[in-house]
């Protein structure tokens, strides 16, 4: 118990120095050396980043594939809850295509290098297929564009000098226009500029100017530190707290891990009642008004039984009037919190040393 009270006394006194670092510009600068920040503050413009793709689907569609991993598939993860779809959906993390496949699915290859070899294994597998699925490539390059041009898949090339993680609004829009002109769903384009239109006011309070008194990203932050870091959401928008989980991870080189509800009342919630007794985390909720009013009850029992046994969490309101609008908001405002953290561990949020480490010595 010695130990547990010192630990708090020392997060008060880190939280204490925090807020004061999260408003020194200089500090703030000097750590973000890639200007992390700088792209996140612009994030609504990606959105409104216009490819003018133009395609039309072959066959029939009667299901869709998105191959993606990591940042370069979170955008594919949303597309399951918006803007909801007429034909299956499924997010593939492997080196494997479903056995499913057929010439009446879409299978989209994402890969924002271009050279994720899990996504080029499946791409090659896709074209040797007798049974050929109608394919589109995006990328910034690398292996695919090769690919797509030498089999003249249709191709949409992502601006290029960004982390995967830092482009979730310019693959949406990608896979947006992609959605439209197969058919499988409209006026996603004209939703994703109007609900960007909103996000420039709500980016304002959230950058390094102002202050942590009035910046719910830096106060987040600052409950994030030292902790390992849950988030959780409901299914609906589960892709955010997925976002989060990766922003943490990859942005302030924290551990961090995401669950959704109903499915964390079921094996997860028992976890928090024994072991282990000192539970040094950092609890976040992404909650909706559009959530099913039983989704919301499962929060506050789940907070009610959990009282003294699960840190209390930091409820987070998804703000908007859309869910593509609580979509935006909750991705910006992840985005800054992560960044901040980063800063307040000391770290620059941008380099992934030892991804690309495991990525050479994977291809060795």
């Amino acid at each position: 118990m010695y130990s547990l009270e010192i630990y708090h006394i020392i997060l008060r006194v880190v939280n204490k120095k925090g807020a004061v670092m999260l408003d020194d510009l200089k500090i703030i600068h000097s750590r973000d050396n890639q200007d992390a920040l700088g792209i996140t503050k612009k994030q609504s413009a990606q959105y409104r980043h216009a490819y003018n793709f133009q395609w039309q689907p072959s066959k029939p569609i009667n299901n869709l594939v998105i191959a993606g991993m990591g940042g370069s598939g979170l955008a594919a993860k949303f597309l399951s809850t918006w803007p909801g779809l007429s034909v299956p959906i499924q997010v593939v993390q492997d080196y494997n295509l479903p056995a499913y496949i057929s010439n009446n699915t879409l299978l989209i290859a994402v890969s924002y290098s271009g050279n994720t070899e899990e996504i080029v294994n499946i791409l090659d597998d896709a074209l040797k297929l007798p049974d050929q699925p109608m394919i589109i490539v995006i990328c910034d390059g690398g292996e695919l564009e090769d690919i797509a041009t030498k089999h003249q898949l249709p191709l949409i090339k992502i601006p290029v000098n960004y982390q995967p993680r830092m482009t979730f609004g310019y693959q949406l829009r990608a896979l947006s226009e992609a959605i439209e002109q197969s058919g499988l769903a409209s006026n996603l384009v004209t939703q994703l500029e109007e609900s960007s239109s909103k996000l420039d006011s709500v980016l304002d309070e959230f950058i390094e100017t102002k202050a942590t008194s009035s910046n719910l990203a830096k106060q987040i932050a600052l409950e994030m530190v030292g902790k390992s870091v849950v988030i959780y959401s409901s299914a609906k928008f589960y892709p955010i707290a997925y976002k989060w989980k990766i922003s943490v991870n990859e942005n302030a080189k924290s551990i961090s891990w995401a669950n959704q509800f109903p499915e964390f009342n079921h094996n997860e919630f028992i976890g928090w009642t024994s072991h282990p007794v000192d539970k040094p985390y950092s609890v976040i909720e992404l909650r909706s008004n559009l959530d099913n009013p039983r989704i919301l009850k499962r929060f506050e029992i789940t907070e009610q039984l959990l009282s003294g046994k699960k840190p209390a969490a930091e409820v987070v309101d998804l703000k908007g009037e859309t869910m593509l609008d609580q979509i935006m908001y909750g991705v910006a405002l992840g985005d800054f919190v992560s960044i901040y953290l980063a800063i307040l561990n000391g770290i620059d949020p941008t380099p992934v040393d030892i991804i690309e480490t495991f990525k050479d010595k994977l291809a060795n």
